[in-house]
Formats: structure tokens, sequence, C-alpha cells
């Protein structure tokens, strides 16, 4: 496949993969089990949940690895296994992606609050970011993606890591926002710009946001991301904030009401639109769809 940097210079309109948390509960995660143990225990859920996402249209599918850290995995006595469980992660996934899209590499947040907030040192977290992306890098990641990022100063080791290891290898990074009076901020304090040239600084080839909003809102960072960004834009919205509704959990942004704010993503300059918490295969089809209308 053509490099995905040159393949968004060209102007293409990438389509992320949804959710996974969701689509491995429905195949007997258990709450409170480790997610990223999946990868060892029952690589075949893997491979069905990508399916899913490739037939949909995703052009890029995103490993089972969100909070495969060993400073994550400690919680649950896995450190040990950080390499076994992250390249596994890349690995079952290459035969059933077969360059229909990118292996996309997922890094999240460690879980730890780095000091001086926290008690974590940043070489601690620096090391564990190392570990975790030289395993995705080994198992063949096309791309490391840093996502759902609060903290601007771990989202730039992670960023730091991955460039300490590889040179070439495209590193997408996304951060979450909160909105307030003043605009929108990570929950640590950092505004959309002062993320968006600080990640570039350190060596990110795409940057945008995830998580944490529905389309409304994510359309408004994206505009501002457009203000600063020299390079392209990633936007993966949540299905809305979630609701309680009859004793369930419900997210409630339609498939439909997505897709309807793809044509303005795509006007505002965003290069890669995919779905976070809430969205499923269904949503990705809608984005797909909209994508090709649009184009």
């Amino acid at each position: 496949m053509e490099k995905l940097p040159d393949r968004l210079r060209s102007g293409a309109i990438l389509v992320g993969d949804g959710a996974w948390g969701t689509q491995l509960m429905a195949r007997g995660l258990e709450p409170g089990d480790s997610p990223e143990a999946v990868n060892l225990s029952n690589p075949s859920a893997l491979v069905e949940i990508a399916t899913l996402y490739l037939d949909a249209g995703a052009d890029l599918v995103t490993t089972n690895t969100f909070g495969a850290s060993p400073l994550n995995l400690a919680r649950y006595g896995l450190a040990e296994k950080t390499e076994e469980i992250n390249r596994a992660a890349v690995r079952t996934l290459k035969p059933a992606v077969a360059g229909r899209a990118y292996i996309s590499g997922s890094v999240g947040p460690t879980g730890s609050i780095l000091a001086p907030y926290g008690d974590t040192p940043k070489a601690t977290v620096l090391a564990a970011f190392r570990r975790q992306i030289g395993a995705l890098l080994d198992g063949g990641a096309d791309v490391i993606c840093i996502e759902t990022m609060t903290d601007l100063a771990e989202a730039l080791l992670a960023v730091e890591a991955a460039r300490s290891l590889s040179g070439e290898v495209p590193v997408i990074a996304t951060m979450t926002f909160d909105a307030t009076p003043r605009g929108y901020f990570t929950i640590m304090g950092s505004s959309v710009e002062q993320a968006c040239d600080a990640l570039v600084e350190a060596g990110a080839d795409v940057v945008g946001s995830n998580c944490g909003n529905g389309v409304e809102r994510m359309v408004e960072i994206a505009r501002e991301f457009t203000n600063h960004a020299a390079v392209p834009i990633a936007i993966q919205s949540n299905a809305g904030l979630p609701e309680h509704r009859d004793g369930a959990l419900v997210w409630p942004e339609s498939p439909e009401i997505m897709a309807a704010k793809v044509p303005e993503l795509i006007d505002l300059g965003v290069k890669i639109i995919g779905g976070c918490c809430g969205t499923g295969p269904e949503h990705i089809r809608a984005i797909r769809a909209a994508v090709d209308a649009h184009r």
C-alpha cells in the first residue's frame, strides 16, 4: 500500500474504524477483565471485529492495544506479557487485513499520573511506551496511533518513544478535549493550539481529536485544528455522550447523525474520519458512504 503520509498528501480522505470495547464485550469480555488479554486468549474475536470494520469500509483498522503498556497491564498481572500481547494484536490482524487497510497500532494513556502532579517519573512512562511501541512495530504495524490523551506531556512522551524507535513510521496523535467557557481544553489545561503545535514539533505526522465529544462538538474542535495545523487532521467522534435509558447505557448519535457532519469535516480539511466510543460497523459504513458521496 502507498505510505499513509503520501496518500494523505495526495488528497485522499480516509475512514477509520469504530469502537472495539463494545465489540469485545459482545464476544465475552467481562467487566473488570483486561481487554488486551483477549489478544492471547481469543484471537479469533480480533479477526471478527476487524473484518466487520473492513467490510464497512474502514481504511485503518485499530489494534486491540489501547491499554497494552506495561504500566496498564501490571494492573492485571500481565506486564511481563507486554511484548507478546502487542505483537499478537498486530500479527493476528495481518492475514485478515491483507493490504485492504492500514493496521494502526493503538497506544492509549498509561493510567499513571506524571510528576509533579503524580508520582510517576517521565522516564518510567517513556520506557513503558518504548516497550509497547517497539512490540507493535516488531509485529508489523503500519501506523502508530497515540490516542485519547488528556495530558499533553504524556502524549509527547509517546511521540518521543515512537520517533526514537522509527523515523519513518507514520505517527497519529489525538487528544481529548472538554468544552469550557474559554474554548476547548484538555483536563490538564492544554488548548487545541498548544497541543497541535507541540505534537507536530515532536514529530507527529497527523494530529487531531478523539473521544469525549459527539460529532457536533468535534466539528468545532476540527475547526480549531484547521486554524493551527500544518499537518493532516484526524477526527474520531463518540456517538454522542452516553445516556442512561431504562437501566441501559445508550449512545444517542445514530450513523445518520454522524454521517451528516462528514461533508463539513471534509470541507474543514479533515483527512481521517472515524468513530470512537459508542460507534460500530454501521456508523463506519455510513461515514464511508458520506465520504464517497462527497468525493
